[in-house]
């Protein structure tokens, strides 16, 4: 007990050491007024003197606090704040105080400039009822609160505005940039500075050619902005009211200047990483250094609840235990008995897609704890050492590892296509094949026969149909099954060994080409399908009749029982479409199938919204299909995932928000029934571990999955090792997205990284 106070000693100094300065910091959005500057810096306001120095504090509300600007006179701040559910307009004297409310909307509001005798806020409202939704247009409101907005002649707006000297016209964006992070884009979204007049609301254009100018500053006869004009990064440039003269201001070869704002003397102005001040007089610009100490919580490692945060799942062959991927760990939570038992606890490391072996000892994931995925099996106990297996190279990413039923080997997917077995014994990998065409949705889901001898999957022909495809693992052969005028998917053995189910639809064509927007109306439907394995075996549909038994007289005595004969899986190749049995199921739209007891598996039927119903079902409806019935019955409503024990006897389910439940096949049950409490799963965090772990994901993912092998031109090495010193001055979550949009906005493609 005489250690414990040392060590509280210990982890105190070490957290207040941590959050002292280090890293470049990404100081953002600053105001000056005659003596000081306000930057926004991990979620909160901070003041510094112009001259640079150690920082102060403004504000410290659990929200977050931004877009400060200074009254014209310097002794009043307004800003954005976060407080109650969304941003509205607040203001604190300029030395700091407690914050006073100024709007009281449910849009987001945030202030974007002062009218020039400090009376009023400008500021950005989507309020009025008669605009298009979500577009803004621009209001003033008085600075102490009184009174109603009131809207500008002007019915849209986008960003921080700018009055003339002698108040009579306005510079504004007339529309929000579309891509903050898009760099150099240049398609119909580009942003624009318009010069209002208030008098009669006509526009005129700062000269451009289809640029990005935004955030004018009007400073005497001349309006600054910022733009990507020069076809390189975003600088400073002025606009000569009277000459009508463009000129760029500060030649920048940096990081881009992402926002300004015009001050006594000079204009003040964030380059990604720096705060700076132009004097427009001598067209010099000086660095402000900054220090900034404070105890920020969101550094601060904790213990968080996790059954909110389930990605992938699996059951534990007797059905008494589940394992859940959650916040990057290995979680296996009981049924009914006992604790939840976390087997990675690595909160610098992604643990991902756990699966259980037959003989329940071990749980197989993909964890990039060498700095690239491997495939790693750590006993369920939680104890002893971690198995690895290197996946090659080159490095990739790895989906749904699969035990085969004799615990011998692994089989998963990868990012560039490929199947792939590992055989545990010695690590040694073995490829399956390869699918044609890449596609969001998964074609290639390959499942174990019984006996551990034959994989059967889908694979996508030219015509970007899926044909069912079967691999021999003794003579390494794939042999396809169906033809390809129908869509194949969702390939299954059954338990038994005699058949694969599978699903084909004939009105998949106009979705296959996934990434035209033309495809989005069209429903597919899927019928479902047994195919006789074996010739010899009768058809599971054969023609049935009700027939006496005739009971013979026993005239030799009986014979014991034979031995059960160990499960082998006889595939004939010939003729074998003419062994394909349509089964008596409604064509629908299945987006899963999974064998359970022999002659029974389930159907996951994706269930499009409602447009009558005021409480559309979220998640997917299962089915359970009977041979011997013949029969399918609703199993569950609102399924999100589910996994079905070796034995085909126990079922996981899982259910939006975060509920799951483990109950028997043999018939459907309750909501609510078999509930486990994924509610006690708690992992350690670490957010500075977390997010280098991030950092380092981000690029590999775009080293993996982004479209152009090329990269747009861009070194993604360079680029990594260009931003990296920023990381380690993050304090806020906020404030990695910031630095993700940022870094990755080099790559220059929309749809990216919103």
């Amino acid at each position: 007990m005489r250690r414990l106070p040392l060590i509280l000693a210990l982890l105190l100094v070490t957290f207040v050491m941590a959050n002292a300065q280090s890293g470049q910091m990404l100081f953002r959005s600053p105001s000056m007024n005659s003596t000081h500057i306000v930057f926004s810096f991990a979620g909160d306001l901070w003041k510094v003197p112009r001259a640079g120095g150690t920082a102060e504090r403004l504000t410290s509300a659990i929200g977050n606090e931004g877009a400060a600007r200074f009254s014209p006179d310097g002794k009043t701040l307004a800003f954005g704040g976060q407080y109650d559910g969304n941003t509205d307009v607040y203001v604190i004297p300029s030395e700091g105080g407690e914050p006073r409310r100024i709007t009281f909307h449910p849009a987001n509001e945030g202030p974007v400039g002062w009218t020039n005798d400090g009376k009023s806020i400008l500021f950005l409202s989507s309020r009025k009822y008669d605009q298009p939704v979500g577009v803004p247009g621009m209001f003033t409101i008085s600075a102490d609160g009184k009174g109603m907005p009131e809207q500008l002649p002007f019915p849209m707006a986008g960003g921080p505005a700018s009055y003339s000297p002698n108040g009579s016209q306005i510079a504004y964006m007339p529309i929000a940039p579309a891509f903050n992070q898009w760099k150099m884009y240049r398609g119909g979204r580009t942003t624009k500075v318009w010069i209002g007049n208030l008098s009669d609301s006509s526009v005129q254009e700062i000269p451009r050619n289809n640029s990005n100018d935004f955030i004018p500053m009007w400073v005497g006869n001349k309006i600054y902005f910022l733009s990507d004009r020069n076809g390189r990064n975003v600088t400073l440039y002025s606009y000569d009211t009277r000459s009508k003269a463009v000129r760029e201001e500060i030649k920048n070869n940096g990081f881009d200047i992402k926002s300004a704002q015009a001050g006594p003397g000079g204009i003040v102005y964030e380059q990604f990483g720096s705060i700076n001040i132009f004097d427009p007089a001598t067209r010099r610009t000086r660095r402000v250094n900054i220090n900034v100490r404070g105890d920020f919580l969101e550094t601060r490692p904790k213990y968080e609840r996790v059954a909110r945060r389930v990605s992938n799942l699996a059951i534990s062959p007797n059905g008494k235990r589940a394992v859940f991927e959650a916040r990057g760990e290995i979680i296996t939570v009981p049924a009914k008995k006992g604790n939840p038992r976390n087997l990675t606890n690595s909160s610098g490391v992604a643990d991902r897609d756990p699966a259980w072996s037959p003989d329940g000892k071990w749980i197989a994931y993909f964890s990039d704890e060498s700095g690239e995925y491997a495939l790693h099996m750590k006993e369920q106990s939680g104890l002893g050492e971690t198995k690895k297996i290197s996946l090659g190279n080159p490095s990739s990413y790895f989906y749904s590892p699969q035990f085969s039923p004799d615990g011998k080997k692994i089989m998963f997917r990868d990012k560039r296509l490929n199947i792939w077995y590992a055989t545990v014994e010695t690590g040694a990998l073995t490829k399956v094949d390869t699918n044609t065409y890449e596609n969001p949705f998964p074609v290639m889901q390959p499942n174990w026969s019984p006996d551990s001898k034959w994989i059967v999957y889908t694979k996508q022909r030219k015509n970007r149909l899926g044909a069912v495809h079967v691999y021999s693992l003794e003579t390494a052969k794939a042999t396809a099954i169906t033809d390809s005028i129908g869509d194949a998917r969702f390939a299954d053995f059954d338990k038994s060994g005699k058949y694969i189910y599978f699903t084909v639809s004939t009105n998949s064509g106009p979705t296959t080409g996934w990434l035209d927007m033309s495809s989005f109306p069209f429903q597919t439907t899927r019928s479902v399908y047994a195919v006789v394995l074996n010739s010899k075996d009768p058809s599971p549909l054969a023609p049935e009749s009700d027939e006496e038994a005739v009971k013979e007289p026993e005239t030799k005595p009986k014979k014991p029982a034979p031995k059960k004969k160990e499960l082998s899986v006889t595939i004939d190749f010939e003729n074998i479409g003419q062994r394909i049995v349509a089964l008596p199921l409604p064509a629908r739209n299945y987006a899963a199938l999974v064998a359970a007891t022999p002659g029974s598996f389930y159907l996951a039927e994706a269930v499009p919204p409602s447009g009558t119903s005021s409480r559309p079902q979220v998640g997917a409806t299962v089915h359970k299909f009977d041979l011997k019935s013949r029969k399918a019955t609703p199993f569950r409503t609102g399924v999100t995932a589910f996994d079905i024990t070796p034995d085909g006897k126990s079922i996981l389910i899982g259910q939006f928000p975060g509920r799951f439940s483990i109950v028997p096949t043999t018939r459907p049950s309750k909501p609510g029934t078999g509930t486990i409490n994924v509610g006690a799963m708690e992992v350690y965090v670490n957010p500075r571990e977390e997010w280098e772990q991030m950092y380092k994901e981000a690029w590999r993912i775009q080293r993996d999955f982004f479209y152009d092998p090329g990269f747009h031109g861009v070194d993604i090495k360079k680029m990594e090792a260009r931003y990296r010193p920023f990381l380690n001055g993050i304090k806020s979550r906020a404030d990695l997205n910031y630095l993700f949009r940022e870094m990755l906005g080099n790559l220059t493609v929309g749809h990216h990284n919103s």
